[in-house]
C-alpha cells in the first residue's frame, strides 16, 4: 500500500503508539488528523507537529463518533481509519465478586471493540469511494494468548480480533477494495505500560514495523513477541500460556 498522499485518521493520537504513528506518517508525505480526550495533550502534539490535525474525541463516545465523522467529512475524507484507541482496567480477581469486573469489562469493550465496530459503519461508504483506502485494527498479542491480569482486556481483543478477520472476508465477498489490516502489539513502551517491568519494545520501532506492514500488504502485522508466541502457541500452549502468565502474577491476584 501506498502510503505517501495518504490521508490518515488515528484515534488515541495525541501519545504513546499514535502520536508515534502520526510523526512516522507525515515523514513519509501523508496528512494525519489525530483524536483524543485530552485537549492538553492533543494541544502539546500540535505544537511539536504543527502539520497534524487534532480533534478532540472520546472513542467510545457515540455522539463524539457521529461529530467526528461530520468533521472529518468536511475536511475532505480519510483514506486510511487507524482504529489505535485502547484502555486497559487495573488487575482484579474474576474468582472473587465484585462489581469492578462488569465495570471494568464494559469500559473496555466499549472502547476496544464496539467503538471501533462504530467508527468502521460510520466510514465504510467514504473509504469505499476511494481508489485505495484501509482500515487498521489494533488487537494485542493477549488477543491470541489470555492475560490472567488483563481477563476482560485480553477477551475486548479477541472479540475485536475475529471482527476483524470477518470484515475483511465480508468486504472481499462484496468486491470492496478495502484493506483490512490487524496490528498484533507486543509489550510497547508507552504511558500505559509504564508500571510493567517486561522487556518493551520502543514506539519508534513498533511504527517502523507497523508502516513495513502495511507498504507490504501484510494484513496481519505481527511485531516483535507477537510473532513468536503466535508461533509456539500453535504447538506448545500450555507453556506459552505459562510464558504469558508467570507464577509470580497469582501472587497478584490473591
Amino acid at each position: 500500500m501506498n502510503l505517501k498522499g495518504k490521508t490518515i485518521l488515528i484515534t488515541g493520537g495525541a501519545s504513546g503508539i499514535g502520536l508515534e504513528a502520526a510523526r512516522q506518517f507525515l515523514a513519509i508525505g501523508a496528512k494525519v488528523i489525530i483524536t483524543g480526550r485530552n485537549q492538553a495533550k492533543l494541544d502539546a502534539a500540535i505544537k511539536a507537529y504543527p502539520a497534524l490535525i487534532a480533534l478532540q474525541s472520546d472513542a467510545g463516545n457515540e455522539a463524539d463518533a457521529k461529530a467526528l465523522f461530520n468533521t472529518v467529512k468536511e475536511l475532505g475524507g480519510i483514506d486510511i481509519l487507524y482504529n489505535n484507541a485502547g484502555v486497559g482496567v487495573p488487575p482484579t480477581n474474576l474468582g472473587v465478586p465484585s462489581d469492578k469486573h462488569l465495570e471494568g469489562a464494559a469500559y473496555e469493550m466499549q472502547i476496544n471493540y464496539l467503538g471501533v465496530i462504530r467508527l468502521n459503519n460510520l466510514f465504510m461508504d467514504m473509504l469505499k469511494s476511494r481508489k485505495e483506502a484501509a482500515i487498521i485494527n489494533t488487537t494485542s498479542i493477549l488477543s491470541m494468548v489470555p492475560s490472567l491480569l488483563e481477563a476482560t482486556y485480553s477477551a475486548s481483543k479477541t472479540a475485536l480480533a475475529f471482527y476483524t478477520k470477518s470484515l475483511r472476508e465480508h468486504l472481499r465477498i462484496i468486491d470492496s477494495s478495502i484493506k483490512v489490516f490487524e496490528l498484533l502489539p507486543p509489550l510497547v513502551d508507552t504511558e500505559m505500560t509504564a508500571q510493567r517491568s517486561e522487556k518493551k519494545l520502543s514506539p519508534d520501532q513498533f511504527v517502523k514495523a507497523l508502516i513495513s506492514g502495511l507498504q507490504k500488504d501484510q494484513y496481519t502485522i505481527r511485531i516483535g513477541d507477537t510473532k513468536l508466541v503466535y508461533q509456539l502457541n500453535r504447538f506448545f500452549p500450555k507453556l506459552t500460556f505459562g510464558l504469558i502468565n508467570p507464577k509470580k502474577d497469582e501472587q497478584i491476584l490473591r
